[in-house]
């Protein structure tokens, strides 16, 4: 196994890019903004940030990185979305606005803006397993929720009788953002299944 620094990506079409780079460096990756499928090639892992579902969709059509991904996603590349990020990763949107496309990869019905609109934005501690110690400082932000899961998925975190965390394989996906708050536990994760990835590929 290489000892170098995982390179991961953050989708920089749309969203709070520079947030998630600044947690993913601090939780020991090689963090670059990802645009372009030559871009998409280079990185061990990829982020998906929070923002708007419909216009990053529709940008990653534009910029030609879509199929890409959703064909990295598919052979097993790491990838964690927040916020709009989770709404991404999910086979299945509840209320989908016209012409949106998802990546999937995620076998899981999400619910956009579930907890409410922009002047309903909070903050709440979720405990998040796989995250030791205190609980997470989640930010919600027009956040998602999701309805139900496929057997293949797994619950990471509940919030308000709500799941708003969830794990399958090497997709890892939040409705809330912790790369806001300065507790980089969550990117660490995320890391940590990329550096796993990393390590079986080289086995």
């Amino acid at each position: 196994m290489s000892s170098a620094a995982p390179v991961i990506g953050v989708l920089a079409l749309q969203g709070d890019v520079r947030e998630h780079l600044i947690a993913l460096a601090a939780a020991d990756a090689v963090a670059r903004p990802v645009r372009r499928p030559e871009e998409l090639a280079e990185v061990d892992g990829l982020v998906l940030p929070g923002g708007e579902s419909t216009t990053i969709s529709k940008l990653a059509v534009l910029f030609g990185v879509m199929e890409p991904l959703r064909a990295r996603v598919r052979a097993g590349m790491p990838v964690y979305g927040t916020c709009a990020g989770m709404i991404m990763l999910a086979d299945k949107i509840l209320d989908p606005r016209s012409g949106q496309e998802t990546v999937g990869g995620i076998d899981m019905i999400v619910r956009r803006n579930a907890f409410g609109r922009q002047n309903e934005s909070f903050e709440a501690a979720v405990d998040v397993r796989g995250v030791e110690g205190d609980p997470v400082e989640g930010v919600f932000i027009r956040a998602p929720w999701v309805e139900s899961v496929g057997a293949g998925a797994e619950v990471l975190a509940e919030h308000g009788g709500h799941i708003v965390a969830v794990r399958q394989g090497n997709a890892l996906a939040t409705s809330f953002h912790p790369e806001l708050t300065g507790d980089h536990r969550v990117h660490a994760l995320f890391v940590d299944m990329v550096r796993a990835m990393r390590a079986a590929e080289s086995l």
